[in-house]
């Protein structure tokens, strides 16, 4: 899977409002055990290791999508390695109704207010989903990346 580049500076303005009674909101140093917890069981262990740095972080770096008080969707950004978003995702139940975007566009201004002029987005596997939602364009030769064979694969 290759690594995508975004141009921070280009970008969309506004978040479209959620319905439903979803929340997205920075995770609290509070939220760690339960969040680590439901990404280990929902998405994968290495998720939740390369999550569990952004909470190491000043401010946490992980965003989390809420409906009625569970946690539906998460996303962190300098995590793995700096200047890089992801991991992230959002139940499957849950997906269409763009906490997706929204969390990735949180981040993605996080890093942007860090000073970071562009992002890499780690592993991609829906590039389609990343190119609409914020011109993330492929990394030549990016495959393998980083993630070349994590322990326990």
């Amino acid at each position: 899977m290759p690594d995508m580049l975004v141009r921070l500076y280009a970008l969309p303005d506004h978040n479209k409002p959620l319905k439903g009674g979803y929340v997205v909101r920075r995770a609290a140093a509070y939220d760690k055990s339960v969040i680590l917890q439901w990404i280990g069981q929902s998405f994968s262990a290495q998720w939740a290791s390369e999550a569990d740095v952004a909470f190491s972080r000043q401010p946490i770096s992980c965003f989390i999508a809420l409906h009625q008080d569970r946690v539906v969707g998460f996303a962190c950004y300098e995590a793995t390695c700096r200047g890089y978003f992801g991991p992230g995702g959002v139940l499957e139940a849950h997906r269409g109704r763009g906490l997706g975007t929204i969390l990735l566009l949180e981040c993605l201004r996080s890093m942007k207010e860090m000073g970071y002029a562009y992002a890499i987005i780690g592993g991609v596997g829906p590039k389609d989903f990343y190119t609409k939602a914020v011109g993330a364009i492929e990394i030549p030769d990016s495959t393998p990346g980083i993630y070349t064979t994590p322990l326990g694969a």
